[in-house]
């Protein structure tokens, strides 16, 4: 899996940011054990959280200035996920393919792909089909929706159009890999 450079930033907490951040991996740590149905898409809140904690940490005038390929894939990276996010049937993706990403992020789609390839070695649509890949066995693994049901909240309009796209990805079905990982379970 590809990953994005991001620039390392280590942050001193006061005591009332360690409180509540502690506060925050204590409830993720006791959600984890829990039965709650709905687990994952209340840890990726609490995650959400935690950067946007960081996110108010970091100085705004930092002496490390990213350069403007960096600056692209960070803003790749963080609206790919929050595009995944919480994705349900009631909320489907909204960004799905690479032009609509390029779009959002106001630069061409030539030259995000660019950007990403120089600096990743993969495509924008490489890098969304691996994230709907995983997204799509998450789903497949934690969630009692049908495969249709998942295909639609992953952008593709027809249950066979996912089919195919699993089955490229994965090599089987996502029938097969569900059972697979269910009987496992």
């Amino acid at each position: 899996m590809a990953r994005f450079n991001r620039i390392s930033t280590i942050f001193e907490l006061d005591a009332k940011a360690e409180r509540f951040l502690q506060c925050i991996f204590e409830q993720m740590l006791a959600e984890m054990q829990s039965n709650y149905v709905n687990k994952y898409e209340l840890m990726r809140s609490y995650i959400q959280i935690v950067i946007h904690e960081a996110m108010k940490l970091e100085p705004r005038n930092s002496t490390q200035a990213a350069s403007s390929a960096i600056r692209i894939i960070n803003l790749f990276a963080e609206l790919l996920e929050t595009q995944f996010s919480i994705v349900s049937p009631e909320r489907p993706l909204q960004l799905k393919n690479a032009g609509e990403f390029a779009e959002r992020l106001s630069v061409h789609i030539n030259h995000l792909n660019r950007v990403l390839k120089n600096v990743t070695g993969k495509t924008t649509s490489e890098h969304l089909a691996m994230r709907t890949l995983k997204e799509a066995k998450s789903l497949l693994i934690h969630s009692n929706s049908n495969i249709t049901e998942i295909g639609y909240c992953l952008g593709f309009r027809h249950a066979s159009n996912f089919n195919i796209f699993f089955k490229r990805q994965t090599g089987q079905s996502p029938q097969h890999f569900r059972q697979q990982h269910t009987s496992i379970s």
